[in-house]
């Protein structure tokens, strides 16, 4: 099973809405497994995905794809690797 990137932005609760994920898969701030993601993208379980979001270095491991999900489990969706702030 897999999903449009900017959708499992949204579901996993990476990022509030769906049009903000897919500007920023437009300004190239998000890496599926070394590329540039592209909204139509596809998320797959094992996937790696590296965010950029302001300072913030987020780096994911895509568990499972839900075709929905709400606040208490949409993190059971990915394996946070690393967050880290870039620049000072």
């Amino acid at each position: 099973m897999f999903m449009r990137l900017d959708k499992f932005l949204k579901v996993s609760r990476l990022v509030k809405r769906r049009e903000v994920a897919k500007s920023l898969c437009d300004d190239g701030d998000v890496v599926i497994n070394g590329k540039i993601g592209k909204p139509s993208s596809e998320v797959n379980a094992g996937d790696e995905l590296v965010l950029m979001l302001g300072k913030h270095k987020v780096t994911v491991k895509v568990k499972e794809i839900k075709p929905f999900a709400n606040k208490s489990n949409a993190q059971e969706c990915y394996d946070l690797v690393a967050d880290e702030i870039i620049g000072g």
